[in-house]
This record gives C-alpha cells, sequence and structure tokens, in this order.
C-alpha cells in the first residue's frame, strides 16, 4: 500500500486570487482600527474592540503574505 503524496487543501490557482483579498481585506481592517484610534476619545474606546479588530487585521495580513509568498513560488 502506497503512501498518499501530501496536497495543499487549495487549488494553485487560487494562490493569486486569495492573496489579493486576504491582503486586501486586512489592509482595510488595520485602516478602520487606526481611524477608530485616530477618531476616538480616550475614554470612549474600548480594549475589546481594539484587541479584536487587531486579531482579524492581523489573521487576514498574515494569511494574505502566506498566499503572495505561495503564489510567487516561495513554498514555506
Amino acid at each position: 500500500m502506497a503512501p498518499k503524496p501530501i496536497t495543499s487543501p487549495v487549488p494553485d490557482v487560487w494562490y493569486p486570487t486569495l492573496s489579493v483579498f486576504m491582503l486586501a481585506i486586512g489592509l482595510i481592517v488595520t485602516a478602520s482600527f487606526f481611524i477608530y484610534e485616530a477618531t476616538s476619545s480616550r475614554q470612549s474606546r474600548s480594549l475589546a474592540k481594539e484587541v479584536l479588530t487587531g486579531a482579524v487585521a492581523s489573521v487576514f495580513l498574515g494569511f494574505g503574505s502566506l498566499f503572495l509568498l505561495l503564489a510567487s513560488g516561495v513554498y514555506v
């Protein structure tokens, strides 16, 4: 019984599209975070909202960067 080769759960042709969309979403969430920080007063800020927005932006930018590397041929 021969072992199955390891394959990606995402097709290779989707890498460029996924990288563009995930990086775009991550940059939009990052921009909304900066706008929230710049426009809200120090007393009205919510730590939970800041942490949640930062985490969402981080996840999208991280996976967007991963798919950008994969699309360009750098297999990590």
